[in-house]
């Protein structure tokens, strides 16, 4: 069924996307907040020492993700996303046998190589490859995936640490990543032309829109990829400082462990609606306005969480997500807008960099410096001034004018 193409196809891969960003993300990053209590107890760690594990894990990602891009580009997405099952198999295993700081360390390094092959440019690039039109609604589907990640594994976290304690809560979650490594081989291919088919959109007479766009090199000389990278270091910084100490600040501040659970969750359900909905936006009016509304979202969002009030606390976490999800969509976006699909690997590999190491010191350095003040006071206000820059950064991108207006 060559140059034949399929309405329905690319939609299922823009679902099974979504489905290994909440796996991958989900283990790697987000559902892990719910298990610190439990360790800071058993081994007497501080939060500073606790969280360093998170700046390995998004350390090794900056550092692979160039390295690993060249893998995707060369022998696809598929191939590389089971390799990544695999390891995070391996991870969780090793994670619920872990004795001290450097055994945790060891399972953060092998995350980090997850979050690359199965993770955020594996499913951006994936998605890109299949549509032409609607590009923005299936990016924002697939990003969907981060945030049910965080909704649900914290959930199902606490659920099982108190069933069983969080040794075995760890192995209960293998049957996550067994299930995805199953859908990856029988159901995903890394492009329409695998599959004899086009992407959405795409014309049988058109040329392979996979090797269209601008060259790795060229790209590194463009202002719009340091103002991206600006965008995604800053924001990134702020918003997985958040993800990873909301649940240890209302436990500071007497809530419940449900409830902080719980709040971990909404965060993650406003980003998910701000992805879906933000990348339909997107596609509407470009993804200058969006990048300027959501971002700004997200600065009211970091203010109310600077103010330390209690009564302001819940509104925090909604502008965060809700910011921050329409940011993460667009994000990636604007990333396939200007540069295309020629060497996004690459691209998006190296953007990776700045943005996991960004947030992989936003996780580190608020706990460092909680464990020195024992306030998040200082600490949540750099979010604040972090988000200002990434404001200023987005007047810096230009946006192909074709695109200004409908992606």
């Amino acid at each position: 069924m060559t140059g034949k193409s399929s309405k329905y196809f690319p939609w299922v891969i823009a679902v099974l996307a979504s489905l290994t960003l909440m796996a991958s993300n989900g283990m790697s990053i987000s559902g892990l907040s719910v298990f610190d209590e439990s360790l800071l107890n058993e081994f007497g760690w501080n939060r500073g020492e606790l969280k360093f594990r998170d700046m390995i894990t998004l350390g090794v990602t900056g550092i692979a993700a160039p390295f690993l891009g060249v893998l995707i580009d060369r022998y696809g997405v598929r191939a590389c996303m089971l390799v990544g099952w695999i390891l995070l198999m391996g991870a969780y295993w090793l994670y619920s046998d872990i004795k001290n700081l450097g055994d945790m360390y060891l399972v953060h390094v092998i995350l980090g190589f997850v979050l690359v092959l199965c993770g955020l440019n594996a499913g951006v690039i994936l998605v890109s490859n299949w549509f032409v039109e609607r590009r923005g609604t299936a990016i924002g589907i697939a990003l969907v995936g981060t945030s049910l990640g965080g909704a649900i594994f914290p959930q199902y976290g606490t659920a099982m640490i108190e069933a069983v304690g969080w040794r075995s809560a760890y192995l209960s979650e293998l049957v996550f990543p067994v299930v995805m490594l199953v859908l990856t081989l029988f159901v995903v291919c890394s492009t329409p032309a695998d599959k004899g088919m086009l992407p959405l959109g795409g014309q049988a007479d058109e040329a392979d829109h996979t090797t269209e766009g601008m060259e790795y090199a060229d790209a590194l000389r463009t202002r719009n990829f340091w103002a991206l990278a600006i965008i995604a270091c800053t924001t990134f910084y702020s918003v997985l400082g958040v993800q990873a100490h909301i649940f240890l600040h209302m436990r500071d501040l007497e809530f419940s462990v449900q409830t902080a659970t719980n709040a971990i969750s909404l965060f993650f359900m406003c980003a998910l609606v701000g992805k879906f909905f933000f990348g339909l936006v997107a596609d509407a009016i470009g993804p200058r306005r969006v990048f300027f509304v959501n971002i700004g979202v997200m600065l009211l969002g970091s203010l109310a969480l600077a103010s330390m009030k209690s009564s302001v606390l819940w509104g925090a976490v909604v502008a965060f997500g809700l910011g921050w999800g329409g940011v993460y969509t667009v994000l990636q976006l604007s990333a396939i807008t200007c540069f295309g699909l020629k060497a996004a690997g690459k691209i998006l590999g190296t953007i990776t960099v700045l943005d996991a190491i960004g947030g992989g010191l936003g996780i580190w350095l608020t706990g460092v410096l909680y464990t020195s003040s024992e306030s998040y006071k200082l600490a949540f206000s750099i979010f604040c001034v972090l988000i200002v820059i990434a404001l200023i950064a987005i007047t810096q991108v230009n946006f192909p004018e074709s695109n200004e207006s409908q992606v």
